[in-house]
């Protein structure tokens, strides 16, 4: 377990030199926050129809999705093993004395933590004194919310974990780039939150491993879902990300014993 937390540790150190991008990304994020805002401001001023979330309800949803959205699957695998995979890098880390898999894993989920520390912090921060971000309405609610994260985490490092397995397949990865990101970022809630679909979508919705990576939690956060449902969700998301684990367990055992490194 100390290597893999080594690992964890370096990659979460590796990517906070990056302030730069870190801050360049915050300004981005935030434009497109106050952009979303409007635009649903302008839908709430424009209807007398019962919506299911209240106005501050929605600028809370997306103020969290703002901050946390590097937490998501933005990428089809990490683009380090996906280099290392094509140049043929692959066999010495097949050397290592350390389950490959994990490796993978856990280096995902430092990195992922590390972009969005920087960017969240600074968000939570900005949106919460000024952009009408509201704190949880109790602890119950914000206890409900940290577990949620914590699923989160776990699920969305399995899943970009299971796209770099695939790339093993594959000639570029260019395929699952474009189309798993695509999916993660409509059904987790990223661009309109889930209970403005129409409802013969939802209970779709609720059984797709994307819900969990925000939806979930920001819910949870709002008292939108009582927190008395925490851990029922939180045993949701932890299936998934078992079931994501053990395929890509699976398909990265096949796939090393297939795998033909050329050259060297």
């Amino acid at each position: 377990m100390s290597a893999y937390g080594a690992v964890i540790s370096a990659r979460f150190r590796m990517h906070l030199q990056y302030r730069a991008a870190a801050a360049a990304g915050f300004g981005t994020q935030l434009f497109w926050g106050v952009i979303r805002i409007l635009i649903f401001g302008a839908f709430y001023r424009s209807t007398t129809a019962h919506q299911p979330m209240t106005y501050p309800q929605v600028v809370t949803y997306i103020w969290l999705s703002q901050a946390l959205m590097r937490l998501i699957p933005w990428y089809a695998g990490d683009p380090d093993v996906r280099a290392a995979i094509r140049t043929g890098a692959v066999a010495y880390e097949l050397l290592r004395p350390v389950d490959l898999y994990w490796t993978w894993f856990v280096r995902i989920i430092g990195a992922s933590l590390a972009e969005t520390a920087l960017r969240a912090i600074p968000m939570f921060l900005v949106a919460g004194l000024f952009l009408g971000l509201q704190a949880p309405p109790s602890w119950a609610s914000a206890g409900a919310w940290g577990l949620a994260m914590i699923g989160v985490v776990l699920l969305a490092g399995a899943m970009v974990t299971l796209l770099s397995v695939t790339m093993m397949w594959t000639i570029s990865g260019e395929g699952v780039t474009y189309i798993v990101p695509t999916l993660a970022i409509v059904f987790s809630g990223l661009i309109v939150p889930l209970p403005f679909f129409p409802d013969w979508a939802q209970p779709i919705l609720n059984v797709l491993p994307f819900r969990g990576m925000l939806d979930i939690p920001f819910r949870l956060y709002m008292g939108h879902i009582p927190s008395g449902q925490a851990l029922p969700l939180f045993a949701q998301q932890m299936a998934w990300a078992v079931a994501l684990i053990v395929i890509g367990r699976l398909l990265l055992a096949r796939g090393t014993r297939r795998l033909v490194v050329q050259g060297g």
